[in-house]
C-alpha cells in the first residue's frame, strides 16, 4: 500500500506565495478553517462574527501577511485569528460605551452554545466562565491539540508561564465542574 505524504502547511503556503495557486490556498483554508472559527468564536461568541473573522484572517493570510517560520503555519494563522477577535471586542466596546441602546449587541457578547451534546455543552459552559487566559489556554492545548511552545507564541507568554497558567486552568476547571455538580469519574 503507498501512502500519499500529506505536505506541511508551511510548504503549501510558500508555494502558493510563489505562484498563487488557488488550489494550495484551498488546501490551507479546508484543513484549518473550522478550528479557526471555533477559536474565534472562544472569545466573541458570536458564530458570525466568528465566520466573519475567520474569513478576514484567510484573507490576510491571502494577501501575502509575512509568515516568519518561528512557529508552525497554522500557530500563525490562529495568533492572526486571535488578533482579528481582539479588534473586533475593543470596537464592540468602544461603541456599548458610545451607546446605550446596544443591550441587544451586549447580551450577544455573553452567547453560549455551541457544542451539541449535553456534556461538552456542561464542559463549555464551564469554560466560558473562567478568565480568558485560562480559557484559551485550554482550548489551544486540549481542544486544538497545540503545543505548550505554540500556545505560548500565540499568547505571547514563555514556557514557564505557559506551563503554570496551563495548571492553574486546569485546576480552576476542574473546581467549577465540581461546583456545578460534576466529579472527576465523569471525565475520564
Amino acid at each position: 500500500m503507498v501512502s500519499a505524504m500529506v505536505e506541511s502547511d508551511e510548504l503549501i503556503y510558500s508555494r502558493f506565495l510563489a505562484d498563487h495557486n488557488e488550489e494550495d490556498f484551498r488546501v490551507l483554508l479546508e484543513r484549518h478553517r473550522e478550528s479557526l472559527m471555533l477559536f474565534i468564536y472562544s472569545f466573541v461568541h458570536n458564530m458570525d462574527d466568528a465566520e466573519d473573522l475567520m474569513i478576514d484572517a484567510y484573507a490576510e493570510v491571502a494577501a501575502g501577511a509575512v509568515f516568519s517560520g518561528r512557529s508552525t503555519f497554522k500557530t500563525w494563522l490562529f495568533s492572526i485569528g486571535k488578533n482579528q477577535a481582539m479588534m473586533l471586542l475593543r470596537k464592540k466596546r468602544r461603541n456599548l460605551l458610545n451607546s446605550n441602546e446596544n443591550t441587544e449587541e451586549a447580551s450577544e457578547l455573553t452567547e453560549l452554545g455551541i457544542l451539541r451534546e449535553e456534556r461538552n455543552r456542561q464542559l463549555y459552559d464551564a469554560l466560558t466562565q473562567l478568565k480568558d487566559d485560562y480559557r484559551q489556554i485550554l482550548i489551544l492545548l486540549y481542544f486544538e491539540d497545540m503545543s505548550h511552545e505554540e500556545a505560548g507564541y500565540i499568547m505571547r507568554k514563555n514556557r514557564k508561564q505557559i506551563y503554570n497558567l496551563a495548571e492553574r486552568a486546569r485546576q480552576a476547571l476542574k473546581e467549577r465542574l465540581e461546583r456545578m455538580g460534576f466529579d472527576d469519574a465523569q471525565y475520564r
